[in-house]
């Protein structure tokens, strides 16, 4: 009964936010803040995760695969298409619930307990509007936007580990990354970055949001916002493979 309840309580959430503001320019101004908080914020985690990332994937495809029957371009290939499809937007993502999403729930937690959102209410905002909705499409603009950084970055550190390593030089590697080269694997990932973005944003604002107690509630909040976010997201990549592949 208690998840059905939260169900309920979370649409009704994302149902109250869709209303007419009471101040564009208030609302602007929120919105570019939780721009610069999720996008510039997590540009330096979501950079050394990505170049490792792309790293360890050529290191670990030479190990297995290089052998005198497949070509050294195959590497290439398989760390693109790897970090393209899975590393860039899931892993991304996982580590971005964990440093956004803890942010989002335990700011609306610590103003719902000190009233903040009371207060809000009472002069007459609509708080699901201008503190969610921002967050929201804040995070459904930069996060894709760092999933596309993480795909590059990747795809780059796994050909500076390649060639570092002696494994294949750069104009191998750049010569794998055009073969057999799937543009949808691109559009794949994009379709599954906004998907993770709206569940990043909106699950630890709805945890946030209605937490109840003191800074006790709001860490177990926080908490349980990441976990519920993690496991959804992994239930997301599964359900959008299984549709959209």
């Amino acid at each position: 009964m208690t998840i059905i309840r939260d169900i309920g309580r979370y649409l009704l959430m994302l149902k109250g936010m869709f209303s007419r503001p009471e101040n564009g320019k208030m609302y602007w101004k929120e919105f570019m803040h939780q721009c610069s908080e999720i996008g510039i914020g997590s540009l330096g985690i979501v950079t050394i995760i990505s170049v490792f990332i792309g790293a360890v994937s050529t290191l670990q495809t030479a190990y297995q695969l290089l052998t005198p029957l497949i070509p050294k371009s195959t590497i290439a290939q398989i760390v693109r298409d790897t970090v393209i499809l899975e590393f860039a937007p899931t892993l991304t993502c996982i580590v971005l619930a964990g440093v956004v999403g803890s942010k989002i729930a335990s700011e609306l937690g610590n103003m719902r307990v000190s009233e903040q959102i009371d207060a809000l209410e009472i002069m007459g905002i609509n708080t699901k509007s201008y503190l969610i909705m921002p967050k929201i499409v804040a995070g459904l603009l930069m996060i894709p936007l760092l999933v596309i950084i993480a795909m590059v970055l990747g795809i780059w550190g796994g050909r500076l580990a390649g060639n570092a390593a002696g494994i294949l030089s750069t104009d191998m590697f750049d010569k794998g990354l055009h073969e057999a080269f799937i543009p949808y694997n691109v559009t794949f990932a994009l379709a599954k970055s906004y998907t993770f973005a709206f569940i990043i944003c909106s699950i630890p604002a709805f945890y946030g949001y209605y937490v109840q107690g003191g800074a006790l509630e709001i860490g177990r909040a926080s908490t349980k916002a990441v976990v519920v976010s993690c496991i959804m997201l992994l239930f997301a990549d599964y359900l959008l493979s299984a549709l959209l592949l």
